[in-house]
């Protein structure tokens, strides 16, 4: 039903452009797995589950791993990812590989792209993985009317997949309910000892995130509400009131809070990455060994200048300025990491929920989804997703309402490891107000 639904809608109708490519063994491997459920073997929730990945999450299989670009067109690696590890282990079917913006948008000064969350949305997989440096869960879920989870960085290992930056990358979950979300979250847990990051997650973890959904999760709980978005748009202001009358018609307090961090340190991210990618490409190519059609960034930089469809529309500017950094012993690097980290942690999240005793923070996600074209790219009004980046903490991105017909979302944020606490009330919400409805597709919806 999937794969007809991707041929129908994604590929014609609205041509969505959500999936790259879809698993040539979808269908053997279901009937594998429903072999095994016949003779009574299940290997958990996701057992026959169709789960899309993103693109920038490599599968051993037939289905290479490209990174949105065609420098990697012809890259299968050696072996699965992580993620895709712990999804095959738990009985998922890896549908197919989802679109994303080259090089997970550390490419170009600007891009635009189509990808999992759109795919969840439409109905074209069961749930979908994602992955998030600096918002790229938060914003298509918010723009797609979906559930998206960015988890703390570590809960969820790194191992193969395609980097932009060590200290701020995770994958997560994107669904069309919180509770299958949480299904997904626990069954790609755990220490890897080739990401340093899942040493923190011991003892933070959980295989079943399903135990913390309570409708009433709201009651006694203290929720600061970040203003820092009012006035930008009046619409998405009206419907934050309105998702905040309800939390506390619920029994959560909600307490006001004018900015979390001093000054603009998001600055130091973009050293961050600057310096990161380069590095953490390298690593990389170095995983796929002999398979690996380039080595490093200049490698990449010099394929994409080669190749005139890749430069038909964008630029390079983001590569060419990691190219030019030195390695992560420079002291730039050094301080730019520990100001953004010290910025966005114990003198921003920490340092507020501590203050006024929050259990967690709320905001609107973004604004409504924009129009974009090969021209101008994307181009956002509003988006709260860099608090949660920027510190490598949890936030769950839920429907917030319409404006018209385009959805927006609420985002739900916390300290590290604040996951089940972060779901209680991401669920009670989300129970509570229905807000999710699927897009209309004529004539196939």
């Amino acid at each position: 039903m999937y794969i007809n639904r991707i041929e129908a809608i994604d590929d014609n109708g609205p041509e969505l452009n959500s999936v790259i490519v879809v698993n040539p063994d979808a269908l053997a491997i279901a009937d594998s797995l429903d072999r095994e459920l016949a003779a009574g073997k299940s290997r958990g929730p996701l057992h026959g589950i169709p789960v899309l990945l993103k693109d920038n999450i490599d599968t051993h299989d037939k289905m290479p791993t490209t990174a949105g670009s065609r420098v990697l067109k012809d890259s299968y690696p050696p072996r699965d990812s992580w993620v895709a590890e712990k999804l095959r282990d738990a009985g998922a079917v890896i549908l197919g590989k989802a679109n994303l913006s080259e090089w997970a948008n550390y490419r170009a000064s600007f891009s635009s792209s189509s990808g999992p969350a759109v795919a969840v949305s439409a109905n074209l997989c069961a749930v979908a993985i994602g992955s998030e440096t600096w918002g790229s869960i938060m914003c298509p879920a918010n723009a797609n009317g979906i559930v998206g989870i960015k988890p703390t960085v570590g809960l969820w290992s790194r191992s193969g997949i395609v980097p932009i930056s060590y200290t701020q990358d995770t994958a997560g979950p994107m669904a069309r309910s919180v509770e299958d979300a949480a299904v997904v979250l626990g069954a790609v847990v755990g220490v890897d000892s080739s990401d340093a990051k899942t040493l923190g997650s011991q003892n933070h973890y959980y295989s079943d995130y399903t135990q913390f959904l309570n409708k009433e999760g709201l009651r006694g709980k203290r929720i600061g509400r970040l203003k820092t978005t009012e006035g930008r748009n009046f619409k998405v202001d009206s419907l934050m009131h309105q998702a905040v009358r309800f939390l506390r018609s619920q029994g959560a307090d909600i307490i006001d809070l004018d900015k979390l961090v001093e000054g603009t340190p998001c600055t130091n991210s973009e050293i961050v990455l600057s310096y990161e990618f380069k590095d953490g490409l390298a690593a990389y190519f170095a995983r796929l060994g002999e398979k690996a059609p380039v080595h490093n960034l200049k490698d990449v930089i010099a394929a994409t200048l080669a190749d005139s469809l890749e430069m038909l529309y964008f630029d390079i500017h983001a590569m060419e300025a990691s190219q030019a950094r030195g390695d992560l012993q420079t002291p730039e690097y050094k301080q730019a990491l520990h100001d953004m980290l010290l910025a966005y942690r114990e003198q921003g999240i920490d340092r507020v929920m501590n203050e006024y005793d929050l259990d967690a923070i709320v905001s609107p996600t973004g604004g409504p989804a924009w129009k974009t074209d090969l021209i101008n790219g994307d181009n956002f009004v509003l988006s709260t997703s860099v608090n949660a980046a920027l510190s490598g903490y949890p936030n769950i991105n839920v429907p917030l309402g319409f404006i018209g017909d385009v959805p927006v979302g609420l985002s739900f944020y916390g300290r590290a490891w604040s996951e089940p606490l972060l779901l209680k009330i991401a669920y009670s919400y989300e129970q509570g107000t229905k807000h999710r409805r699927p897009p209309r597709f004529l004539p196939t919806d």
